[in-house]
């Protein structure tokens, strides 16, 4: 089967895109949280890019991770696929909140002025209670745990949707039929979701009580699958990429706008609320399609940076979160512009990144 080189573009943006994200998340403060390591000063633009990602750049590594799912089941049977999830995502969590997370929460109270000891002074006391109640948490490997729920939830789902286009069974959402309709289809319990459930769970990721987000990157996980189901979706992309461009920009520069002007609703269960989540949540679902409609003329294109990228993405996944950590925790107290200092800290974590990358993959 063809290798489909426009999502191997896509989730290497995805990944680069997580060390220029956490990054900017130094010198950010608003209403998204606050980082580990922050900056006496914050500034304004990078506040604007961090709003600006933070809009469609989970969904789309849901949606990727659905298209993934779907060629993964093309060549394994449903038990490989489980036992390739668990190995490729359970394992790597355990692992990583034992090794990757305790230094971010480290720095988080060094900085805090709330912890004095060395680490290994710290360490006990990472696994004392679960935050809000203790620092116990598993940072940004978050994604990790919800994707193997999802996946493993969505199983049933998929095989169905696979024997229905196996028998050639006319869904609901045919495209042939409806066109940018299906689409825009698709979007509705996007929107219902960020309308109904953003006001009461605004993104605190426990899984065990997150269900705005659950839900949305269950929708969006099984979407991805969906279009490489039913091929046709791919197709409504390409008649309408520029349509999808343009509205995925309108709307993105309301957002923002209403964002720097401080005039966005605020949270609770009302009309202008639930619209503008609504609206959000519209927005997002465009953006993730725009990103697709113009990587599509890229999906015969590979490259030797791509298939470097393939390989260190993962890694780079890991590890960016924590050396963004440390280098920033070194890099603020600096006497430099903060220009300067999100690219130094942005360099140092994607080089260090792909460095531990090479030195683990020869051990």
């Amino acid at each position: 089967m063809p290798r489909s080189h426009d999502l191997d573009w896509l989730r290497l943006l995805a990944v680069l895109l997580l060390i220029a994200f956490h990054s900017a998340a130094v010198f950010y403060e608003g209403e998204l949280g606050r980082f580990y390591v922050v900056n006496a000063q914050s500034s304004a633009g990078l506040g604007v890019f961090i709003h600006f990602v933070y809009q469609w750049h989970m969904p789309l590594f849901f949606f990727l991770a659905g298209a993934a799912s779907w060629y993964s089941l093309q060549t394994r049977t449903h038990g490989e696929y489980l036992r390739q999830r668990l190995r490729r995502l359970l394992v790597p969590l355990l692992i990583g909140i034992l090794v990757l997370v305790p230094p971010q929460v480290y720095a988080h109270e060094l900085q805090a002025g709330r912890e004095k000891g060395n680490f290994l002074e710290f360490y006990p006391h990472f696994f004392a209670g679960i935050r809000p109640a203790g620092l116990f948490e598993w940072a940004h490997l978050w994604f990790l745990a919800y994707l193997l729920v999802i996946s493993i939830v969505c199983l049933p789902l998929m095989l169905k949707l696979s024997e229905l286009t196996a028998v050639s069974v006319r869904l609901p959402l045919d495209p042939i039929t409806q066109g940018v309709g299906s689409l825009i289809l698709l979007a509705v319990p996007l929107m219902a979701v960020e309308a109904l459930l953003r006001p009461h769970w605004i993104g605190f990721q426990n899984l065990y009580d997150d269900w705005a987000n659950l839900l949305l990157y269950f929708l969006y996980f099984l979407y991805g699958y969906l279009f490489c189901c039913r091929t046709g979706l791919w197709s409504v992309l390409d008649q309408h990429r520029w349509l999808l461009c343009a509205t995925a920009g309108l709307g993105m520069a309301l957002l923002l706008a209403l964002e720097i002007t401080q005039r966005a609703p605020e949270r609770a269960y009302s009309a202008p609320y639930m619209i503008y989540q609504a609206f959000r949540g519209f927005n997002s679902w465009c953006w993730v399609l725009a990103l697709h409609s113009l990587a599509r003329p890229y999906r015969t294109s590979s490259h030797p940076i791509l298939l470097y990228g393939n390989r260190v993405a993962f890694s780079i996944y890991l590890f960016h979160q924590p050396l963004v950590v440390m280098v920033a925790f070194i890099v603020v107290p600096l006497s430099l512009a903060i220009a300067a200092k999100f690219v130094l800290i942005s360099l140092v974590a994607l080089v260090l990144s792909v460095g531990l990358h090479e030195a683990l993959t020869q051990r």
